[in-house]
């Protein structure tokens, strides 16, 4: 060995001691830090971890609806070649959302917001309007084509929020409990008010979660913040009281036996469902809960399913794509500099991460059945179109962040060079000369 490494060891020290710094594990956590820290993670997570759950849906949505469509006297693969539809519309309105500028989405605001509140209201019109599964929330296309209005107010209202606290923020006008109020309660309460008269306390749910979600963003006083949760709290409450069909729900939570009339079948049967899996399932296809036990196994119970056929490996893996999703959208929020952008990604990341607990939860037993889908999973193309776009929206905020524009320009350039038989990448002068140091040390030890 030369005589300057044996002069830089440490006295008495061994040779094959490390420092704490060559420790594998500190080696490893060094690395996921920094593949956390880099400019493209949140961009990759949110194309990946979202392409990932629809693929999964779309498999899921074929595997749950055969049996229901069959009972139905339609194709095995009826309700599998609509949802593909919808997610392929899905994804060119993903495209567009990830290309378009943040002036685009702020411009669609108010366009939405409008079309979604008149849709949501020609919902109550008599011939126009439809009722499914007793709640009247629902227009018919013709044929077997519906759209569900209120899926679009969720969209609409983040957009919209995100645009009306951004620029009372550029104007500073947050400092006034008025002003960070109205007109976003009222707008919303319209909305939560058009959503009730159809029934649909899941959807009005998500669409306080998100008012919430956008309050807090905006740096809402503990005091304010407190007291619209009270009287959110305290009209849902009188609303299920009211209701012997939502407080029926209420009793289902973490109930083991299907009641003196079955009103628990749904839920206790979802349970059976994820308990019968196991750990890897029963495989791909072959769920027994499906044949009739379970209700609406492919739309509100298809994680139910999920945990069937591919066992807890199969929903916990779901859960991390989730987890995934939701941290991108986080971080998203957090590292921007334009106060629209942080707002609608917090929006959307709210929209979907409580649309899934709410779903997951019900499934679990722990929260009653509200009747909303699981986010990009479910079947229902009027949940999946504007969830698409949603992602797109997240996309399209991500390629904005601090250095990821620069890092897809060097990728698609790299990409580029490598197609047309050029360098890949230029090495410098410092990797050169640590290559020549490497190789004299390899001749010197040879001698």
């Amino acid at each position: 060995m030369p005589a300057s490494r044996t002069a830089q060891r440490a006295p008495g020290r061994p040779s094959s001691a490390r420092t704490p710094r060559d420790n594998p594990v500190t080696r490893l956590v060094s690395r996921a830090r920094r593949a956390w820290d880099r400019p493209l993670t949140a961009y990759y997570l949110i194309l990946g971890g979202s392409l990932l759950i629809t693929v999964l849906g779309l498999v899921m949505v074929y595997s749950a609806s055969q049996i229901t469509a069959l009972q139905m006297s339609l194709p095995g693969s009826y309700f599998f070649r609509k949802q593909f539809l919808a997610a392929s519309i899905g994804a060119l309105l993903l495209l567009v959302a990830a290309r378009m500028p943040v002036k685009l989405h702020r411009a669609l605001a108010y366009p939405m917001l409008a079309g979604s509140v008149f849709l949501m209201a020609l919902v109550q019109v008599p011939g126009i309007g439809m009722a499914v599964n007793g709640n009247q929330n629902w227009i018919s296309l013709g044929g077997s084509f519906q759209i569900q209005p209120s899926e679009f107010g969720k969209l609409a209202l983040v957009l919209w929020g995100a645009d009306l606290i951004a620029r009372k923020q550029e104007k500073r006008l947050l400092t006034q409990w008025k002003h960070m109020l109205v007109p976003l309660v009222p707008v919303t309460c319209l909305l939560l008010g058009l959503i009730m008269l159809g029934g649909d306390m899941g959807t009005a749910i998500i669409l306080t979660a998100i008012l919430f979600g956008l309050l807090w963003l905006a740096g809402a006083p503990t005091r304010l913040f407190v007291g619209v949760l009270v009287v959110a709290a305290t009209i849902g409450a009188i609303l299920i009281k009211t209701s012997p069909n939502r407080m029926g729900r209420l009793a289902c939570i973490g109930a083991t036996d299907l009641g003196p009339d079955g009103n628990c079948w749904q839920a206790v049967h979802g349970i059976y469902a994820l308990a019968s899996g196991g750990i890897f399932g029963s495989g791909l296809g072959a769920s027994m809960e499906k044949w009739g036990q379970l209700p609406e196994a492919h739309t509100d119970f298809i994680f139910a399913v999920t945990g069937e056929e591919l066992g807890l490996v199969g929903t916990l893996s779901v859960l991390a794509l989730f987890a995934a999703l939701g941290y991108a959208g986080i971080r998203v929020a957090g590292r921007t500099k334009d106060p629209f952008v942080r707002y609608a990604a917090g929006g959307v990341t709210t929209w979907i991460t409580i649309q899934m607990v709410i779903n997951i939860g019900a499934v679990l037993g722990l929260l009653p059945i509200a009747g909303v889908p699981l986010p990009l999973f479910s079947y229902g193309g009027s949940a999946l179109l504007p969830t698409m776009f949603a992602i797109g929206l997240l996309i399209a905020f991500a390629r904005d962040e601090p250095g990821a524009r620069a890092a897809l320009a060097r990728r698609q350039s790299r990409f580029g060079r490598k197609r047309a038989g050029g360098p890949v990448r230029n090495r410098g002068p410092r990797r050169w000369n640590t290559m020549r140091r490497r190789a004299s040390a390899r001749s010197s030890g040879e001698r």
